[in-house]
């Protein structure tokens, strides 16, 4: 059967995917799905950088306010979501364009990557979740680095949820979650596909990133975090694990200054930003576009991407 089309847009956080990417669907007559693990969510705007309406100019997007901060939101649901607005944008006649960061998700479409051996049996995630309520995160983080160094370089220390995912897999099935990972991307791609992944220098991003999290301060992060907060929201919820949401809430609870909230949003972001490229370095088969070598010009950028799916027959 003759594989569908589907383009990728990825690289680091702040790296500029959202304006390249409304540009290129104009190009290409795509329509936009968000691999994005905080943008799904309604009310979440500002510490997540939701694309807005403005920065869309018309182009269609998908999983976008599509959940309550209440709900949960993981890679298995992400898949779901991700392959039926794909079916629905090819139906259309348009080309779907997967933008965003989460690397796994993109693995998880691309790949369609088997999730099944995560079975009912639930006792054992709710002893490691008692463990990182009862002695911290980071316990359950050294736990998983004995098993499992390799999966610590692409999953923090804080996002409890993968951390115990992993642990659980290695506990149920003796082998590495980093192993079962990597088997599953010699999987076939099951797209006739183009995985871009944009990238710049590292001063540059990580200028960019410093000046996107003021720009959030300024806009209002607070404020909307302690909105999120009136509505019930907590740090149990995988909503409220993002950057930008974690530290803001641990500053309203007492625990740390605004001044160390920014710093650590800043710092983490950075780090984050970092394990995204490590992570993209192993995919097979990625396009780098690298925005120092066409001199930032976007249109450059662009010509070069068309190029290429011209070439893969992906566009006519």
């Amino acid at each position: 059967m003759e594989k569908r089309p589907l383009v990728i847009l990825t690289g680091p956080t702040a790296v500029g995917k959202t304006a390249l990417s409304v540009s290129l669907a104009k190009d290409i007559g795509g329509e936009i799905i968000s691999a994005d693990s905080m943008q799904v969510y309604r009310h979440m705007n500002i510490g997540s950088a939701k694309v807005t309406r403005e920065e869309m100019e018309g182009v269609p997007h998908h999983l976008i306010d599509v959940l309550e901060p209440t709900e949960e939101f993981n890679v298995v649901l992400f898949q779901q979501m991700a392959r039926q607005a794909a079916a629905e944008i090819l139906e259309r006649g348009h080309i779907p364009i997967l933008v965003g960061g989460t690397g796994f998700y993109i693995q998880a479409l691309l790949y369609d990557i088997d999730f099944t051996e995560n079975d009912e049996d639930t006792a054992l995630r709710r002893s490691l979740e008692e463990l990182a309520e009862r002695e911290g995160a980071e316990v359950l983080y050294e736990k998983l680095r004995a098993v499992d160094p390799e999966s610590c370089e692409s999953i923090h220390a804080h996002n409890i949820k993968r951390v115990i995912r992993a642990i659980e897999f290695y506990e149920k099935t003796g082998k590495k979650i980093s192993d079962h990972n990597r088997e599953q991307r010699q999987n076939s791609a099951c797209y006739q596909s183009a995985y871009f992944v944009l990238n710049d220098d590292r001063d540059s991003i990580y200028r960019r990133i410093d000046a996107r999290v003021d720009l959030m301060m300024e806009k209002g992060l607070v404020e909307e975090v302690r909105a999120l907060q009136a509505m019930g929201c907590h740090k149990g919820m995988v909503s409220m694990q993002g950057l930008g949401y974690k530290e803001i809430l641990s500053y309203l609870e007492g625990e740390i200054s605004l001044e160390e909230a920014v710093y650590l949003i800043k710092r983490d972001t950075r780090h984050f930003a970092k394990r995204q490229l490590t992570w993209f370095r192993r995919e097979k088969e990625v396009i780098w576009i690298e925005k120092n070598v066409f001199d930032h010009d976007g249109q450059k950028i662009r010509q070069t991407m068309q190029d290429f799916l011209h070439e893969k027959g992906i566009i006519l």
